[in-house]
């Protein structure tokens, strides 16, 4: 059983929350301000953290802060409809996926869903999956990626991202196609959720290999990455 951590300061939210979460099977928390969100990532270790990003004591992008100095655990934040810069923000530090408010408690459903299928790793199998692009090697059952030698430090969706672009090395994938094949739907407000992920890895990658270019943009069509990277500079 997940056990998923919601942190809202409404009560009609967090009842409708809990009652959906427990429907479907999965273990709640309650958080009613940042300083409880904390203490309880903290304390009962969840799988999901379900953030809204307008909390009293501590708010939200500020425990999304503390948090992910402390561990890699998902999230998706519950954000204002006006509050772009916050969502902006909460995807480039890391977020997994945000949901605006009012939202759909049948497209949040979903999107815990998703979120926890990429982040729970699969049994290590006997011949583990990998998969090998320039210097890079993933391997798929213990969600490590490697630059050469270099250990790449990837949360559970940067590594669905990067897997999904080394499976499809050399082609092109429109953001609408990484959000499908990524996140799992192929519906969102914002394909700027993608936008950010790539920003993250090339980050990383750049850190890894900082004479090359490995994750291309081709403007006005998407992302692919190169099998045979160009030398920037």
């Amino acid at each position: 059983m997940s056990k998923i951590l919601v942190v809202d300061d409404e009560p009609p939210i967090v009842d409708v929350l809990s009652y959906n979460l427990k429907q479907a099977g999965y273990e709640v928390i309650i958080a009613r301000d940042g300083e409880q969100a904390v203490a309880a990532a903290r304390r009962d270790r969840p799988d999901l953290i379900i953030l809204d990003l307008m909390l009293p004591k501590i708010d939200g992008l500020e425990v999304f802060r503390i948090l992910r100095r402390e561990s890699e655990t998902p999230v998706i934040m519950l954000t204002a409809r006006d509050a772009e810069i916050d969502r902006v923000v909460g995807l480039e530090l890391g977020a997994d996926d945000y949901v605006v408010k009012p939202f759909s408690v049948r497209e949040l459903m979903v999107r815990v869903k998703n979120v926890l299928r990429r982040s729970i790793p699969r049994p290590i199998a006997a011949a583990p999956d990998r998969v090998h692009v320039a210097a890079l090697t993933l391997d798929v059952a213990r969600h490590e990626a490697r630059w050469g030698d270099v250990l790449l430090e990837l949360t559970a969706l940067e590594f669905a991202m990067l897997h999904t672009l080394a499976r499809h090395a050399d082609q092109v994938l429109s953001r609408e196609q990484l959000l499908e094949l990524v996140w799992g739907y192929d519906y969102h407000d914002d394909l700027r959720v993608v936008d950010a992920v790539i920003k993250r890895l090339r980050s990383k990658l750049r850190d890894a290999a900082p004479d090359v270019e490995v994750i291309v943009t081709v403007r006005g069509v998407g992302y692919k990455l190169a099998s045979r990277p160009e030398k920037t500079g």
